[in-house]
């Protein structure tokens, strides 16, 4: 299927040869184009020859990538494919009523687990884009696959695709597709014994699997219709991680690697200290919340030894974090930290219990903009509010990214708090930066 261009460089070269909005790119050197992903694999940083329907006439420009000029209307240069599953644990399916549109849109899209990382399922991949991952060997693919078991895959995604699609793992490791997995546990279902012939089965197909993250259902206060599920608590969570740390040292001995690992959210559940840092060997899936609190503590106790004679950069000030209750006591020792190596500086740190959610819901990235302007009214909130970037973040169609999950605008909050509310990323460097600017 062709792809429709919305705009063109005037000056590029396309536009010189008279391409124009409207007309439709054909092919790159003869290969049919439908998407970003042929796009950048056929477009490559030699001359190819593009080939355009321009009404009822064809047009051939012999270009290079940088020389192009073509604009399309969105990045992937057609609609997100969403996903068709019910799946018992979706957090989607346990918004409530009344949010943005945008919310409530399921991804399974291939594309975007090649090129933001995005997780998707199988369930909704057709041959032809199986095919073109092994042809064009995309790599990574992020998989959620949650269960190894098919007729228990059914039944926990509500497809009955599900289970054959478990095949497709084994396909692309066989075309020595590299492929990063993620299992969300729910209590009773795919923990245990389950847990463990996920485990099993998925590293048979090491190294092509590379890694396997565990991670826990999340679940709000809008669970009405849905199936009954319950949270993991210290001893389940505790269950789940002497599994997978006894097989991870198992699997290391025999291949050099872990493979699996325990989200950061186990830990904090079970009340055990996380492992160090050598314990993630090099952080396969920090950004599925796997490491991500070693990685964090370990950046800025590096950073304060190292800081010395540019510690004069930070002059006086208080400053404040709004953080979720998982991430409370890291962020508390952070300010500890940054007091005892920076005086001058006073550090606040609030805890935001998420009364939008639930407040099993403890997670950052998931606090409402009316969450935080509730509880941190009239609190020394000092020169400037930081918050993690994830509260505000929304997917790559967001128009506008400045705002909050329930539609609260930063730049509300900062009125109705009367601070600087400052978005950081995990990134102590950029943190500390944004500090001393304050």
């Amino acid at each position: 299927m062709p792809v429709k261009i919305k705009n063109v460089k005037k000056l590029s070269s396309c536009g010189l040869h008279g391409i124009n909005s409207g007309d439709l790119l054909l092919s790159i050197d003869g290969n049919e184009i439908e998407d970003v992903l042929d796009y950048d694999f056929y477009m490559t940083d030699g001359k190819v020859s593009l080939e355009f329907l321009c009404g009822e006439k064809t047009k051939t420009v012999k270009t290079t990538k940088e020389k192009c000029g073509l604009e399309f209307e969105t990045y992937l240069m057609d609609k997100q494919q969403g996903c068709k599953n019910k799946c018992i644990f979706c957090f989607i399916d346990q918004l409530p009523k009344g949010m943005r549109k945008t919310l409530y849109f399921k991804d399974d899209d291939s594309r975007l687990s090649f090129l933001f990382g995005n997780y998707i399922t199988l369930t909704n991949i057709s041959e032809h884009e199986i095919e073109r991952i092994i042809k064009m060997h995309i790599s990574p693919v992020n998989i959620s696959v949650h269960t190894m078991n098919p007729e228990l895959r059914v039944r926990m995604m509500k497809n009955p695709k599900a289970g054959e699609c478990l095949k497709i793992i084994k396909r692309f490791a066989d075309a020595g597709i590299k492929m990063n997995t993620q299992l969300v546990l729910c209590p009773g279902f795919n923990d245990g014994e389950e847990l463990l012939y996920s485990l099993s089965e998925l590293s048979k197909l090491y190294p092509a699997v590379s890694s396997i993250a565990a991670v826990p259902v999340g679940l709000t206060k809008f669970r009405d219709g849905l199936e009954t599920l319950t949270p993991f608590n210290k001893k389940t969570a505790g269950d789940v991680i002497d599994i997978m740390e006894e097989f991870g040292e198992e699997f290391k001995e025999k291949n050099g690697t872990r493979l699996c690992f325990p989200a950061d959210e186990f830990y904090l559940k079970a009340e055990r200290p996380l492992p160090n840092e050598d314990f993630y060997e090099d952080y396969p899936q920090i950004e599925n919340g796997v490491g991500m609190w070693t990685s964090f503590k370990a950046d800025y106790h590096d950073f304060f030894e190292n800081l010395n004679e540019n510690s004069s950069l930070f002059k006086e000030k208080t400053v404040s974090f709004a953080t979720g209750a998982a991430a409370y006591p890291l962020m508390c020792d952070f300010a500890k930290k940054i007091e005892e190596k920076l005086p001058q500086i006073k550090v606040n740190v609030y805890k935001i219990k998420n009364e939008f959610f639930g407040e099993s819901i403890t997670v950052a990235g998931l606090i409402t903009g009316r969450d935080l302007i509730n509880q941190l009214k009239n609190k020394d909130l000092g020169q400037a509010l930081f918050i993690t970037s994830n509260m505000i973040i929304g997917s790559y169609q967001e128009e506008n990214e400045n705002i909050f999950l329930d539609d609260v605008t930063l730049s509300g909050a900062q009125e109705e708090l009367s601070v600087n509310i400052i978005p950081v990323s995990e990134d102590v460097s950029e943190i500390m930066q944004k500090i001393s600017e304050v």
